[in-house]
C-alpha cells in the first residue's frame, strides 16, 4: 500500500488482484527520520526494539505510531478511537446518495465516502452530483489528488489496489480517513504527528505574530456557544429545516476556518514554547483568559454543546415530520369522514316513514341497519381521529387549537348522529308496528270484501239476468229463489257494515299515528266506494226484478191456460187418429164379404174421417195461438201439433191407398179370372205368413209361404220370384204382388200373349211402347219395373226411346230369356 511507500520513500510493486502488498523495508531509519520530523520522539514508543529488516515488526511499529497519535485521541460523542472516527464519517456522509459507511474496508471501495467527506466540507473542490458510482478507480483517483492539493493531505493509498482487492486493508483506509478528520476537525496533535495533517504546517511560523489571534477565536467561541445551546423549537419544519441548514453552513463555512485558527494558534504556542526553551528563556505566559486552555475549555465547549445541538435539530425535525405527518393523516381522516357524515344528519331526520308503506318501512328499516353497520364501522376512524388529535397536543403541535376545534365538532357531530339514528331506529320500528297492525286488518279487509264484493257482483248479474221460462213452475221457482235472496240481504248489510269497520279502523289508527297511507289497500283494489256502490246498485235492482218476476208469472199463467186447452182437445184427437188407423188395418186385412163390399165399407169410413177434419182446424186455431206465444213444449200431452199433422196425413194416405188397393184387387181378380174364393184363400195364406201385421211380408216370411205351398226353392229360383214380386230391391212383398205372383202362377199358358195384347191397348196399336205411355198408364213402380227391363225396339217403324214390350212379355212367363 502507499502508506508504506510514504513512510519508506521508495515505490512498491503491485500485488497480485486479492492479495495484500506486504513488503521487506530497505531502509527503516529513514521511515523513523520521517516519523521523527514530525515532532513525534521515538524513544518514547520503544523505536530501539526495531530490527533492521524485520518487516512484520516494523509494520506493528508503525501502526502503534499512527493508532496512538492519530486514532486513539480521536472522541465522537462520547465513542473514541475507531468507534468515534467511524460514527464521525457516518455523521459527515448521511446525506448523500450510494454512501452507507459501516466499515473501513468495502464501504470506501467505490470512492464515493472519500469525495463525500471532502464535499462536505470544501463543496467548492468537488463536483459530487457528476460522480458515477459504476467508476471507483475515477471516484478514487478525484478524491485522492484533490485531498493532496488542497488539503495537504498525502497520497497513502492506490485506486487500482483498492478496487482490484476483495477486501481493502480496514488499517490502511483508517489512517488515511483519520487525516481528513485532523484535517477538518483539528485535532491538531496527531496532525503534528503526521506532518501536514492540519495544512499549512511546513511553512516556518511566526509564533508570536499569530497568538494574537486568541481573543478574536475565544470571542467567536463565546458567540457561537449560546446560539448552539438554543434549542426553541420552530412551528414548521420549514423553519427547523433552515435552522439546519444554517447548522451545516456553519460546519461547513464557518467553523473550518476557526479550526485552522486554533490549530495554527497552538502549533505557535508549541513552537514559541520550544524555541523559548531551547533557547533557556522562560516559557510564555498568556495573559488571563487568553491561555491555550482557555482556548481549549472553550473549545471543548463548544464542541459540547455543537454536539447536542444537532441532534437536537435531527430529533426535532423528525418531530416535525412526524407533527406534520399526524396532521396530515388528520387532516385526510377528518375530511373523509366530514365528506361521509355530509347530509347524514338530514337523512336521519326525514320522515319519510310516515307515507311509507309496509314493504316499503321493511326496506327502509333494512337499510337504517345498513347505515348502522356502516356507523358502526365509522367508529374506528372517529376514534383515530380524537387519538391522533391527542397525539398532537401531547407533541406541542403549533396548530393544534384548530385540530381540537375540528376534532370537537366530529365529536359533537358524532354524538348527534348516534341520537339521531337511535331515534330514526325507534321510528321505524315503531312505524313498523303499526304498519304491520294496518297491514293485518287491509288483510282481513281484503279477505271478507273479496267474497262480499263477487258476492254484489254475482247478485247483480242475476238480478239483471234476462231469464227465459217455459212453464209456470220454472217462473215459481224464480220468485222462490228471488224470495230467498231477499231474505239475506239484512246479514249481507251487517257483513258490510263489519268490512267498512276494518277499513275505518286502519284509517284512525294510521290517522292517530300521523302516518299517511299511500294509495288503496295493497291486497285488493276493491275499496270502500265500490262497495257502497255496488251495494245501492243491488237495492236498486231488487225492486226491479220484483216486477220483470210478476209480469213474467202472469205471462205464464196465461201460456199454461193456453197449453191445457190444447191438450184438451189433441189428447182426444190424437186417440182418434190412432183409432181409426188400426181400425183400416184390421179392414185391410180382415176379408169380411165380397171385394165390392169391402171397397163399400172403406169409402164410408173415408167419408167419416172427412168428417172428422173441424175438430183438425180447431186444433190449429189453438196450436197458432201457443206459437204466438212462444210456447215450445206442453206437459199435458204428448200429441204436437207436428204429430196430429203426420197422423192426419197417414189417415188420410193410408184410407185412399186401401181402397185404392181393393180396387187393383178386383181389376187383378177380374182381369185373371180369379174366384172369391181363391182371393180369400191368397189372403188368408199372406195374413198367416204376415207375422208382424203390417200388410206386407220380408223375404223370409215370403220363402215360408212359397213352402208352404210344397214348392222347393234353391236360391237362383227364389231370386228370381222376389225379382218378380220385388222389382225394387226393397225386401218387401206386398199383398198385390203377392196376388200377381200367385195368379200368374195359376193362369192358362196363353197369358204372355194376353199381356202383349193389354200392353198393344197402352201403346195405342204400335210394335212398341214408350216410357211416357208406361208412366202415364201405369203406376209408378210397375212402370219403373217396365222400362228398366225392356229392351229398345229394334223394327222398320221404330221411333227415338221406343220399347219392345213383346221380347218383355214373352221373358217375363218364361218363353224367353228376360
Amino acid at each position: 500500500m502507499l502508506l508504506l511507500e510514504v513512510i519508506s520513500g521508495e515505490r512498491l510493486p503491485k500485488p497480485e488482484r486479492g492479495k495484500m502488498r506486504v513488503h521487506k523495508i530497505n531502509n527503516v531509519n529513514k521511515a523513523l527520520d520521517f516519523i521523527a520530523s514530525k515532532g513525534v520522539k521515538l524513544v518514547s514508543i520503544g523505536a530501539e526494539e526495531i530490527v533492521d529488516g524485520n518487516a512484520k515488526m516494523t509494520l506493528g511499529m508503525i501502526w502503534t505510531i499512527i493508532l496512538r497519535f492519530a486514532i486513539q485521541d480521536i472522541s465522537v460523542e462520547e465513542t473514541s478511537a475507531k468507534e468515534g472516527l467511524l460514527l464521525w464519517c457516518q455523521r459527515k456522509t448521511a446525506p448523500y446518495k450510494n454512501v452507507n459507511v459501516q466499515n473501513f474496508h468495502i464501504s470506501w471501495k467505490d470512492g464515493l465516502a472519500f469525495n463525500a467527506l471532502i464535499h462536505r466540507h470544501r463543496p467548492e473542490l468537488i463536483e459530487y452530483d457528476k460522480l458515477r458510482k459504476d467508476d471507483p478507480v475515477t471516484n478514487l483517483n478525484n478524491a485522492f489528488e484533490v485531498a493532496e492539493k488542497y488539503l495537504d493531505i498525502p497520497k497513502m493509498l492506490d485506486a487500482e489496489d483498492i478496487v482490484g482487492t476483495l477486501r481493502p486493508d480496514e488499517k490502511a483506509i483508517m489512517t488515511y480517513v483519520s487525516c481528513f478528520y485532523h484535517a477538518f476537525s483539528g485535532a491538531q496533535k496527531v496532525s503534528l504527528a503526521w506532518g501536514g495533517g492540519c495544512g499549512g504546517v511546513n511553512q516556518p511560523p511566526r509564533e508570536a505574530e499569530g497568538l494574537g489571534k486568541g481573543q478574536p477565536l475565544l470571542e467567536w467561541i463565546r458567540r457561537t456557544i449560546p446560539w448552539l445551546e438554543d434549542r426553541s423549537p420552530q412551528k414548521t419544519i420549514q423553519e427547523m429545516q433552515q435552522k439546519l441548514e444554517d447548522f451545516r453552513d456553519y460546519r461547513r463555512v464557518h467553523k473550518p476556518p476557526k479550526v485552522q485558527e486554533k490549530c495554527q494558534l497552538e502549533i505557535n504556542f508549541n513552537t514559541l514554547q520550544t524555541k523559548l526553551r531551547l533557547s533557556n528563556r522562560p516559557a510564555f505566559m498568556p495573559s488571563e483568559g487568553r491561555m491555550v486552555s482557555d482556548i481549549n475549555n472553550g473549545w471543548q465547549h463548544l464542541e459540547q454543546a455543537e454536539k447536542g445541538y444537532e441532534e437536537w435539530l435531527l430529533n426535532e425535525i423528525r418531530r416535525l415530520e412526524r407533527l406534520d405527518h399526524l396532521a396530515e393523516k388528520f387532516r385526510q381522516k377528518a375530511s373523509i369522514h366530514e365528506a361521509w357524515t355530509e347530509g347524514k344528519e338530514a337523512m336521519l331526520k326525514q320522515k319519510d316513514y310516515e307515507s311509507a308503506t309496509l314493504s316499503d318501512i321493511k326496506a327502509l328499516i333494512r337499510k337504517h341497519e345498513a347505515f348502522e353497520s356502516d356507523l358502526a364501522a365509522h367508529q374506528d376512524r372517529v376514534e383515530q381521529i380524537a387519538a391522533i388529535a391527542q397525539e398532537l397536543n401531547e407533541l406541542d403541535y403549533y396548530d393544534s387549537p384548530s385540530v381540537n376545534a375540528r376534532c370537537q365538532k366530529i365529536c359533537d357531530q358524532w354524538d348527534v348522529l348516534g341520537s339521531l339514528t337511535h331515534s330514526r331506529r325507534e321510528a321505524l320500528e315503531k312505524t313498523e308496528k303499526q304498519l304491520e297492525t294496518i297491514d293485518e286488518l287491509h288483510l282481513e279487509y281484503a279477505k271478507r270484501a273479496a267474497p262480499f264484493n263477487n258476492w254484489m257482483e254475482s247478485a247483480m248479474e242475476d238480478l239483471q239476468d234476462m231469464f227465459i221460462v217455459h212453464t209456470i213452475e220454472e217462473i215459481e221457482g224464480l220468485i222462490a229463489a228471488h224470495d230467498q235472496f231477499k231474505s239475506t240481504l239484512p246479514d249481507a248489510d251487517k257483513e258490510r257494515e263489519a268490512i267498512l269497520g276494518i277499513q275505518r279502523e286502519a284509517q284512525r289508527i294510521a290517522d292517530f299515528n300521523s302516518i299517511k297511507l299511500g294509495g288503496n289497500n295493497p291486497y285488493t283494489s276493491v275499496t270502500p266506494q265500490i262497495i257502497n256502490s255496488k251495494w245501492e246498485r243491488v237495492q236498486q235492482l231488487v225492486p226491479k226484478r220484483d216486477h220483470a218476476l210478476l209480469d213474467e208469472q202472469s205471462k205464464q199463467q196465461s201460456n199454461e191456460h193456453l197449453r191445457r186447452q190444447f191438450a184438451s182437445q189433441a189428447n182426444i184427437v190424437g186417440p182418434w187418429i190412432q183409432t181409426k188407423m188400426e181400425e183400416i188395418g184390421r179392414i185391410s186385412i180382415e176379408m169380411n164379404g165380397t171385394l165390392e163390399d169391402q171397397l163399400n165399407h172403406l169409402k164410408q169410413y173415408e167419408q167419416s174421417i172427412v168428417d172428422y177434419k173441424p175438430n183438425i182446424d180447431l186444433l190449429e186455431q189453438q196450436h197458432q195461438l201457443i206459437q204466438e206465444a212462444l210456447i215450445f213444449d206442453n206437459k199435458h200431452t204428448n200429441y204436437t201439433m207436428e204429430h196430429i199433422r203426420v197422423g192426419w196425413e197417414q189417415l188420410l194416405t193410408t184410407i185412399a191407398r186401401t181402397i185404392n188397393e181393393v180396387e187393383n184387387q178386383i181389376l187383378t181378380r177380374d182381369a185373371k179370372g180369379i174366384s172369391q174364393e181363391q182371393m180369400q184363400e191368397f189372403r188368408a195364406s199372406f195374413n198367416h205368413f204376415d207375422k208382424k201385421r203390417t200388410g206386407s211380408m220380408d223375404t223370409d216370411d215370403f220363402r215360408a209361404l212359397l213352402s208352404s205351398t210344397g214348392c222347393s226353392l234353391g236360391d237362383a229360383e227364389f231370386n228370381r220370384i222376389m225379382s218378380l214380386v220385388d222389382p225394387n230391391g226393397s225386401g218387401i212383398v206386398t199383398f198385390q204382388a203377392f196376388i200377381d205372383f200367385m195368379s200368374r202362377e195359376t193362369t192358362d199358358t196363353d197369358t204372355a200373349d194376353q199381356v202383349i195384347a193389354s200392353f198393344k191397348v197402352l201403346a195405342g196399336d204400335k210394335n212398341y211402347i214408350t216410357a211416357e205411355e208406361l208412366r202415364r198408364e201405369l203406376p209408378p213402380e210397375q212402370a219403373e219395373y217396365c222400362i228398366a227391363r225392356m229392351a229398345p225396339y229394334r223394327g222398320p217403324d221404330a221411333a227415338p226411346g221406343a220399347l219392345d214390350y213383346k221380347s218383355f212379355s214373352t221373358a217375363l212367363y218364361g218363353e224367353s230369356d228376360l
